[in-house]
């Protein structure tokens, strides 16, 4: 499968997850835009998309300024890192909606351990 096909899987996979988030957690929702193209769909398309080009990014850069309280905390960090990404994602879209870092925190935790589930059956690894 080529790097596109990969991302676009990743998208879809992340989309899903999102979908799955939002019913689990309170405090984050998707606000669904029936009237476009691809109806609600196309709304938890966008938001993946945009959570992953953030991800892709803003992560990075997140996560080496954060790395003294990575070590520190033996990795929990992280989890504030992922909710401070889905709160950066929901000021960018006016479709999602997070209501404080509680949600924040529960809802990047999801999002991590769903998307390592999604790597472990599926090949959504996109760098060769």
């Amino acid at each position: 499968m080529n790097t596109i096909g990969k991302f676009a899987l990743r998208v879809v996979v992340l989309a899903v997850i999102m979908y799955l988030v939002t019913r689990l957690v309170d405090g984050i929702d998707v606000l669904g835009n029936e009237d476009g193209t691809f109806g609600a769909t196309g709304t938890y398309l966008w938001v993946a998309l945009l959570f992953a080009v953030v991800n892709s990014i803003v992560g990075p850069v997140l996560r080496l300024l954060s790395l003294p309280f990575v070590v520190l905390t033996l990795g929990l960090f992280l989890l504030v890192v992922n909710a401070a990404l889905l709160g950066i994602t929901a000021a960018l879209s006016d479709r999602l909606t997070v209501d404080g870092f509680v949600p924040a925190l529960l809802g990047g935790f999801l999002i991590a351990v769903c998307s390592w589930i999604a790597e472990l059956l599926l090949p959504l690894e996109v760098r060769g």
